[in-house]
């Protein structure tokens, strides 16, 4: 059976080609021709997994019409639905209202240029996730650890006419669940609510899912501490002081099922308040055997070890896999 043999030409760009069992290309120019045809022709093919392309360059000037041209060789072999377009220099290639591939042009692409005037620095580039909270000590908890993975973090200051979101679970699951789904279906963003709170042992779990409200409707850190303590009054033995910090994260978007992790920081409760950072209940938190509450560390020595840490931790495990079917889902 005869090969069929594609070509393209015009003043200044000559380009034929076929299909073979792997891809390959030759081209008539000097060295700087070679490699920018060799680099557009294999990044092209890798970022759409497509292989079997023969092309001979008989000239070259125009990195559009060789793009093109590949893309022409590719539809009518495979049927794609591939379009190509040029936007601030780059050369794009879509399928199906997907971006499949891009090609930057030498010395990359101004991002505004690229983006539109919303985007001006690589400050405003990047995928956001957006915490379920407005405690500004859990956002800057959370924005430490999603700035390794290339995450903006935003809370819910950022949308102030969005419905409080009751939390009616009996357990952290189910309240983190509530937040962290009904904001995605509301803002069709990515959302990662936590619930966490104090359990101590001596008081049958307690404050638990109420940690927040322990002293009543409108409790504060400081009436939820001096409860806490009036609690446990007359018990002065530390090991029946016993506690525990628990989170729960749930990690949720639109019309995909939610990732679930969840740990504990065990310590005990203190006689009386100590340190200045933190909130909650971190005065009266007793790190293990440190003799220090979790208010005398500092941030960077509360990220390493404490409760949130340690889901945050099986959370990042978790979340490229997760990612990863969301991503074939959209």
């Amino acid at each position: 059976m005869t090969k069929k043999i594609y070509e393209y030409k015009d003043e200044d760009n000559w380009f034929i080609g076929t299909w073979a069992g792997f891809n390959y290309f030759t081209c008539f120019g000097d060295d700087t021709v070679f490699e920018a045809v060799q680099k557009d022709f294999h990044h092209l093919l890798d970022q759409l997994q497509e292989s079997g392309l023969q092309i001979h360059v008989v000239s070259y000037q125009s990195r559009f019409r060789l793009i093109a041209f590949l893309i022409e060789m590719i539809q009518d072999r495979t049927n794609r639905s591939l379009k190509v377009r040029q936007q601030a220099g780059a050369i794009l290639v879509t399928e199906e209202e997907k971006l499949v591939a891009v090609q930057l042009p030498e010395g990359g692409a101004s991002l505004g240029d690229f983006f539109g005037s919303q985007v001006v620095s690589s400050a405003d580039l990047g995928d956001s996730i957006l915490i379920a909270t407005k405690n500004e000590g859990k956002t800057n908890e959370f924005r430490q650890f999603f700035a390794k993975l290339g995450y903006k973090v935003e809370n819910l200051h950022a949308y102030p006419d969005l419905p409080d979101v009751a939390e009616t679970g009996m357990t952290f699951e189910e309240n983190a669940r509530l937040k962290a789904e009904t904001i995605a279906q509301l803002t069709g963003k990515m959302v990662l609510a936590d619930d966490s709170g104090l359990k101590v042992d001596k008081l049958g779990g307690l404050p638990g899912v109420w940690s927040a409200r322990f002293s009543g409707p409108d409790a504060t850190d400081a009436s939820n501490n001096a409860k806490l303590l009036h609690e446990l009054a007359m018990v002065f033995e530390p090991k029946e002081r016993s506690a525990q910090f628990h989170c729960t994260l749930v990690m949720a978007a639109p019309h995909a099922e939610s990732l679930v992790v969840e740990a504990d920081w065990a310590g005990y409760i203190a006689m009386a308040p100590q340190g200045d950072h933190g909130f909650g209940y971190d005065p009266l938190f007793l790190v293990e055997d440190s003799g220090k509450t979790s208010a005398e560390l500092t941030l960077e020595e509360k990220n390493q070890i404490s409760h949130r840490a340690k889901a945050l931790e099986k959370l990042v495990e978790a979340f490229p896999s997760w990612q990863e079917k969301l991503a074939k889902q959209s």
